[in-house]
């Protein structure tokens, strides 16, 4: 089960300017191969598929309660792809001025087309995410080795989606997660080592470059949020501090479990986008607007 909050992990900026080319390079951080849905379903198959759970019970804790924070990491990109999407085109009541024309333009017509200029499970390019992506292989070894990489892959993807979009609402929103998905790689190379005894921890970082170098996610790293794994349940998953343990191996602090998902933020509420179909306009029969009502609260 989840326990869900009415909040976003941090507070979004809102957007300089509506930016459609820059949403749709934003979908690859959610809808890719390396996006946040691979990693929400990746994790959690491997935890709901995990055999051996009183044996190996700390890898089942970390498995299963990183997977709980990669949901607030799809509502996060979701949003900040709705908050570059609105305003980006003007729309009228009258379907022959054809309103929606600049959207031929756009990289991505699936937000225009398919959805009311929001999110869409799809990656950069309009390709549909699909279940092909989660690796769940039955071998625990394995299994953490490909979270490693997948962890490594979507950190890759991150840092060009900084560096193609310049708008402060997404490069906030991937500075935060440069931080989070660090501390997930951080984690599985700790599994790996204390279950084959390899140090992973020398690969790091992978792309080599530190966060420290992206402003949004050094004022993170700064206070420490690099350090702390949070423990998204009130009472379970506590055996996560027999791998999240020791010290930093980019920077050298001490690593800790802190209680409770972070604070949170209030999400931006979005204006309303009407569609051309939608009932509104001075137009508008009373009696249907009466017949709905009706309909609505009985």
């Amino acid at each position: 089960m989840i326990l869900r909050m009415d909040k976003l992990a941090i507070e979004l900026p809102m957007p300089k300017h509506p930016s459609p080319n820059s949403a749709s390079a934003v979908q690859e951080l959610l809808g890719g191969k390396f996006g946040e849905m691979s990693t929400l379903m990746n994790y959690t198959f491997q935890s709901f598929n995990f055999r051996g759970r009183k044996t190996m019970r700390p890898f089942y804790d970390l498995i299963a309660n990183i997977a709980a924070e990669e949901y607030s990491h799809i509502e996060l990109v979701s949003y900040t792809i709705n908050m570059l999407l609105s305003g980006t085109m003007s729309r009228g009541s009258d379907p022959t001025k054809t309103p929606l024309q600049d959207a031929v333009g756009v990289r991505n017509h699936y937000h225009y087309i398919a959805s009311g200029q929001t999110a869409l499970p799809v990656d950069s390019m309009g390709t549909p995410w699909n279940g092909s992506y989660v690796f769940s292989s039955g071998n625990l070894k394995l299994d953490l080795l490909h979270n490693f990489f997948l962890e490594c892959g979507a950190r890759a993807n991150k840092i060009r989606v900084y560096e193609m979009v310049d708008d402060p609402v997404a490069r906030e929103m991937v500075g935060y997660l440069l931080v989070r998905g660090g501390v997930h790689i951080v984690a599985y190379a700790k599994a790996i080592e204390r279950l084959s005894g390899v140090d992973v921890g020398k690969l790091l970082p992978i792309p080599d470059i530190s966060n420290k170098r992206f402003p949004e996610a050094a004022k993170h790293e700064k206070r420490g949020l690099h350090q702390i794994l949070f423990r998204f349940s009130k009472e379970d998953y506590g055996e996560i501090t027999q791998i999240w343990n020791g010290t930093h191996p980019e920077d050298g602090p001490t690593l800790r479990v802190e209680q409770g998902p972070p604070e949170g933020f209030a999400p931006p509420d979005l204006p309303e986008e009407p569609q051309l179909a939608s009932p509104v306009g001075p137009d508008l029969d009373p009696a249907f607007l009466k017949e709905v009502a009706k309909r609505v609260y009985g």
